[in-house]
Order: structure tokens, then C-alpha cells, then sequence
């Protein structure tokens, strides 16, 4: 579906919608961002859009001189990565898929643990941090012992099978801690100025103008967390490929080839050129979808995902969605389902029964179709691999 034009009368832009529903509370929050006076061109959202901090997830906001440090959210650089091997999906036994998500587990910390030491600092920028919490994150080591780490909520490792039947690896993370104490900070300082300057906007969409010793300290630091939040990943995908290729060796007796990766950003702030104009995009749940760009979009723990081609559509700033979607909040999950319907939803999946109450709010119930998340956007990506799951390791 094209994406859909809402106009109010006291809006400053359009908002233009790829799909059909939008809860009552994401759709004010979709209000108060259409009326700020910055808003540049129009308001994409995408069809995972559900209520966020302050802006709405699944959205693509674009300002000019402006930037928005809750229009990026708190998991700065939080994204996706994927890698195909060459493992016949088969070949794994539910006892191999198992042994290797508890190999994955023992290698790759999840949830709230760390490493015991310190990381290497290698593939981090150089450049300097500059609010004071960020720093201090860095020198007593915790943004260090965190890094190649999972991490919880709806992050993931997964492994799938694709149309072809070969192996794939999947995870979801981000910038840890790290981003979190970044986004704070800056959040605290925007509603500080804001008042400073006798400014009033929405709850939460306190601003910086770019050019202010502020705004560029918030860019500088927002770009410093989004590539500590790559090298996370890729520290992962690395790890978890060793433990792929001891499978490989000891039960297939071959040694283990994989794709290139792709790994990608989805809660990011970057300078664009749209419609003519330089301008600052702001993707919170948002994936870049350039002209033949691969990204990736994941349903949930026991649904498909997919890998997708953008088609650098300019309606959506280039744009498409960062997953599902979520239908339910945490807390509503608790009131709705039980464990034993989770149970039986995730009967074919690998995953730790153990902590089924506690990954209730994970559950494929949570989620939109993703069928129908990935038709909606049909005129923004090509589904190029359909991927189903067969293991999961949540944080």
C-alpha cells in the first residue's frame, strides 16, 4: 500500500501512514510530532508503528537544524544483523539446536550479565565522548566489559532456516547501557534548555538546535554510541559463527562458510539530502531502505522474518519498518495469555522453557502479522528470503 496522507488543521506537515490501524496513543504522539514548527516535508510511519518515549516507534521524523534526542530513543544504533551459512538446516537435531543455543549463551553474555573482563577497545571510534555520564561509562569499564554482549527485552539471537533450507544467524541489539546514559543525558539537558529558552513543546520532544555547542555535542556522542552499538553486533555475529563452525567441523565433518553479513541501524539520526534539501532524518524503529539496499525485518521469536532489497522509495525518506510491531504492551500480555498458550505457540521452536513466564511478554502473541507488516510495505522493499525460526535465545 502507498502510504496514506492524514492532514488537521493545525498540523505544520502531513503525516503519511503505511497502514491501516494506529493505536489512539501513538497516533497523538504522531499529532504532537506533525505540529512542531521544524517538521520538514511530511511524517513517515511505518506499519510497525506503536507507542513509544515521547515519539512513536516505527517512525521517520525529519527536521531541519533540529535534532530530537527522543526522536532517536534510548537504544542508540539498537539494529539488526544476519548471516546465511552453508549448514543444511536438517542436519540439526533438536538436541544439536539445543547444544548450540546453550554454547551461544555461554559465549555471548544475555539479559543484565557482562563479560568477567574487560573488552578489547579495538573497532571503537577514538574520537572523544563528551557528556560527562558517557565518559565516566567508559573509564570505570562497564561500556567495555558490555560490549559483544546481548543484552534484554526484545533483543534476540536466533537461528533460521531459509527457503533454500540452509542455516541462518539473526540478532537484535544495541548500544547497551552506553546509549541508554547517552540518551538520558542529553534528554535532561534538551527539557533544561527548552525551558531556558522559554520554549514549549510536547512531552518528551525536546529539542537542540544542530548548530548549538548542544546539539552537535548530542550528534557527536548519538553517532559515537551507534557505532559502539555496530561493533556490538559484529562481535556477536563473530562469536556466534566460532560456535557454528566447531558444529560444522565436529558433526557435519566440514569446515563452516557464511554470506557476507549485513548489519544495520534502526534507531539513528543522520544529514540526508530529501526533496532537494539537506535535512536531519530521525529513524526511531525505522530501517534505511536505499535502492537495492538489504536490510532486515524480524517478526518474532516463533513467526518468519525476512530479508529485504529497498527500493529507495522518497515517500518514506528511503525508508521501511524495523520489525512486527507490537499489538500488546508487557503488562497487557500478563492479563491476556497464559504460559500454556505460549507454550503451545512456541512448540517447534527452540528456546529456554525454563523462562517462559518471564519471556510471556516476548511472545509471538505480542506481535503483528508479519505478512501483513510486510505486504503494507510493499511500494518501500522487496522480500528477497523468508526466514523461519527454529531457535531462539532471548535476552
Amino acid at each position: 500500500m502507498a502510504g496514506r496522507v492524514i492532514r488537521e488543521d493545525d498540523f505544520n506537515v502531513p503525516v503519511k501512514v503505511w497502514t491501516d490501524y494506529v493505536e489512539d496513543s501513538a497516533m497523538e504522539q504522531i499529532r504532537n510530532m506533525a505540529r512542531l514548527p521544524f517538521a520538514f516535508g511530511h511524517i513517515a510511519i511505518m506499519p510497525d508503528v506503536h507507542t513509544g518515549f515521547g515519539v512513536t516507534i516505527g517512525s521517520v521524523f525529519v527536521t531541519k537544524d533540529v535534532i530530537i534526542p527522543m526522536a532517536v530513543g534510548v537504544d542508540i544504533g539498537c539494529g539488526m544483523a544476519a548471516v546465511k551459512t552453508d549448514i543444511p538446516a536438517k542436519a540439526l537435531t533438536r538436541e544439536h539446536l539445543k547444544d548450540i543455543t546453550h554454547s551461544l549463551k555461554r559465549g555471548i553474555p544475555v539479559g543484565f550479565k557482562q563479560h568477567r573482563k574487560k573488552q578489547s577497545a579495538d573497532g571503537l571510534p577514538t574520537r572523544v565522548l563528551h557528556a560527562a555520564p558517557a565518559v565516566k561509562e567508559m573509564e570505570n569499564g562497564r561500556g567495555l566489559y558490555q560490549l559483544g554482549t546481548l543484552g534484554g527485552g526484545n533483543h534476540f539471537i536466533e537461528l533460521q532456516q531459509d527457503e533454500d533450507g540452509f542455516l541462518w544467524l539473526m540478532l537484535h541489539s544495541g548500544s547497551r547501557h552506553l546509549g541508554k546514559v547517552i540518551a538520558d543525558h542529553y534528554h535532561a539537558l534538551a527539557k533544561k534548555r527548552n525551558a531556558e529558552w522559554s520554549v514549549e513543546v510536547p512531552q518528551d520532544l525536546n529539542y537542540f538546535p544542530l548548530n548549538t555547542d548542544e546539539g552537535k555535542a548530542y550528534f557527536d556522542d548519538m553517532r559515537w554510541a551507534q557505532d559502539y552499538a555496530m561493533e556490538n553486533r559484529w562481535r556477536m555475529l563473530n562469536e556466534a559463527l566460532r560456535t557454528l563452525e566447531h558444529f560444522a567441523r565436529k558433526h557435519l565433518g566440514q569446515a563452516l562458510t557464511a554470506s557476507e553479513p549485513i548489519n544495520v541501524h534502526h534507531n539513528f539520526a543522520a544529514v540526508e539530502n530529501h526533496f532537494g534539501q539537506n535535512v536531519l532524518v530521525h529513524r526511531k524503529g525505522a530501517t534505511p531502505a536505499r535502492e537495492g539496499q538489504l536490510g532486515i525485518i524480524p517478526g518474532s521469536m516463533g513467526t518468519a522474518s525476512y530479508i529485504v532489497r529497498g527500493k529507495g522509495n522518497p515517500e518514506s525518506f528511503e525508508s521501511c519498518s524495523h520489525g512486527a510491531g507490537r499489538v500488546y504492551g508487557r503488562k497487557e500480555m500478563g492479563r491476556r495469555f497464559n504460559v500454556d498458550h505460549f507454550r503451545e505457540v512456541m512448540s517447534g521452536v527452540v528456546y529456554d522453557e525454563d523462562r517462559a513466564a518471564s519471556i510471556l511478554d516476548e511472545s509471538p502473541m505480542a506481535y503483528k502479522d508479519i505478512g501483513q507488516v510486510i505486504a503494507d510495505q510493499a511500494d518501500l522493499v522487496e522480500p528477497v528470503t523468508r526466514l523461519v525460526p527454529l531457535a531462539s535465545v532471548k535476552g
